[in-house]
């Protein structure tokens, strides 16, 4: 038993030899088809480290702009449009609450001087956002409660706006005009907190004031999107049910007058997106794989036609079918194998560029390696086994006549 078992390796090792000696005779040849293979690899690699890298910076993003947080949209009904202040202090009140924070957008044109920029994007907040989020000033002072209560002219803008409006020149205490109202500066945001001047759902502010300011410039009493921030050790699934009861009876219980949104539910609907996108392009990168695999079986086909002679001299002097089989099988093995291990090296060269030039995290799969690689040699063997099995098929007194 130990005597076949190392002579069917002896004959391995011989059949790897003879493939690596039939690759190097033909180099030009087995280069283009190595060359089909790595492409296809290198696409599938690529790919999916890219996305995944993507995935992991986008979900990172999301877990910091919304940890321990839920938003409240308001569609309002015919009695009730949003919610007022009592409404936002009754919710705070709630145990599973520690805060909330209202969001009042609107566009103005904003001037200092004789320097004015259009479709400028205003945000109203209150001081609890600040105390939240307190690398979001980079300069000067945050809102504070009694700008809310006052309904003060005052504002934070972002280092865009400062070096358009007040170059040169400190902008603390100097005066600008939104839609013609005149506001005070009192901060300028930190442009490096995503937090200070992001809104997941009503986009990037570059001037923050009070949110009970922004209600009056806007002329209305009630807020329609808010933030909801969790106690410590509270779920956010207990907190959702604890508000739905508390909105229901504020909206006398009227059907789709709101919704409560999650984060975890944006992140669970931005993977399953990432996912598909995933599965799509290595789908289509698997073409290339494919097409590689063609090549294979041209190359294979066209060695066992040249080959003819040394098939039919191998038979003759007692070689079995499966023997012969095994030779082109590990020739082709070989071709796809290399071409799969050098798709690996350039995917991971590729990914690591994409993932810098858009800022993710690149990070290694081990999962997309192994299938690159799997992948490659399953082609390998599946394109190589009708030349093989060709080649085994072959009479030896035919094949002699070809000399």
């Amino acid at each position: 038993m130990l005597k076949k078992i190392g002579s069917f390796f002896t004959m391995l090792a011989e059949c790897l030899s003879m493939s690596v000696r039939n690759i190097l005779s033909n180099k030009v040849r087995s280069l283009l088809t190595i060359l089909g293979i790595l492409i296809g690899v290198t696409a599938v690699i690529a790919l999916i480290t890219t996305v995944n890298g993507f995935s992991g910076s986008l979900t990172s993003s999301f877990t910091g702009m919304g940890a321990g947080t839920l938003t409240v949209s308001i569609t309002g009904s015919e009695l009730k449009s949003g919610l007022t202040t009592e409404d936002m202090e009754e919710l705070t009140a709630l145990d599973a609450v520690d805060g909330v924070t209202p969001s009042v957008s609107l566009r103005a044109r904003v001037s200092h001087g004789g320097t004015y920029e259009t479709n400028i994007t205003v945000s109203g907040k209150n001081a609890y956002y600040f105390s939240k989020n307190p690398d979001t000033v980079l300069r000067g002072r945050a809102l504070n409660r009694i700008d809310d209560e006052n309904r003060t002219f005052v504002c934070l803008i972002n280092t865009e706006l400062m070096e358009e409006l007040f170059y040169g020149v400190n902008p603390i205490d100097q005066s600008l005009y939104i839609d013609g109202v005149s506001f005070t500066v009192v901060g300028v945001l930190n442009d490096e907190s995503s937090e200070s001047v992001c809104d997941m759902f009503n986009g990037s502010a570059d001037i923050l004031i009070p949110y009970t300011t922004a209600m009056k410039m806007n002329n209305v009493n009630e807020v329609t999107s808010a933030t909801i921030w969790l106690t410590d050790g509270v779920s956010s699934d207990r907190t959702t049910s604890i508000l739905e009861e508390t909105l229901d009876a504020m909206f006398s219980y009227e059907d789709d007058t709101y919704s409560i949104t999650s984060m975890s539910s944006i992140e669970d609907t931005m993977e399953d997106m990432l996912s598909m996108v995933s599965t799509l392009l290595t789908g289509i990168a698997s073409i290339a794989l494919i097409v590689g695999g063609i090549g294979i079986m041209n190359m294979m086909l066209t060695t066992v036609t040249e080959r003819t002679a040394e098939i039919g001299l191998k038979k003759a002097i007692g070689a079995f079918p499966w023997h012969i089989q095994i030779q082109f099988l590990a020739e082709s093995f070989l071709l796809s194998l290399i071409g799969g291990l050098l798709g690996v090296l350039f995917g991971l060269i590729l990914s690591l560029i994409l993932c810098q030039s858009m800022g993710s995290v690149f990070t290694v799969s081990y999962e997309a390696i192994a299938l690159g690689v799997g992948f490659s040699a399953a082609v390998g063997i599946i394109f190589g086994w009708a030349p093989a099995r060709k080649a085994s098929k072959l009479n030896p007194i035919d094949a002699l006549r070809s000399v």
